[in-house]
């Protein structure tokens, strides 16, 4: 059995998960600013959920579960930025307009997330010389 988690490094985790959890929902609306919105799909939630599970699929692979890093990068900066919320909202949104773009945008965005996470994983092992 693990002993408990102080205060002082639960304070420490908590820090490092909100100050990444800044910069990566700072990132994401630099994101959203930048790519619009075209025929009504959130372009900008599917390259962000997309890039990301890409990017924690080689993170997860290369850091322990339990390192700082990982916390900082993984749960805070990726957290962040990546975000299951906007997809609902705006799979919804266009639900109002076009059921089967919705769906396939909704389905979709799953896909690739599952497709680029494993690309991510398999990317960040290390290789064997």
């Amino acid at each position: 059995m693990t002993s408990p988690m102080s205060a002082r490094t639960l304070l420490r985790r908590a820090m490092l998960v909100s100050a990444g959890g800044a910069l990566g929902t700072g990132a994401r609306l630099a994101l959203g600013v930048i790519v619009p919105e075209s025929a009504g799909i959130p372009l900008a939630v599917l390259i962000a959920n997309v890039a990301g599970a890409l990017l924690l699929g080689i993170l997860a692979s290369r850091l322990p579960g339990s390192s700082d890093a990982r916390l900082f990068l993984g749960t805070g900066v990726l957290g962040g930025f990546t975000t299951y919320s906007a997809l609902a909202v705006g799979a919804t949104g266009l639900w109002m307009q076009t059921p089967a773009l919705a769906a396939g945008y909704a389905v979709g965005s799953v896909v690739l997330g599952l497709a680029a996470a494993a690309l991510g994983l398999r990317l960040g092992r290390r290789r064997v010389a």
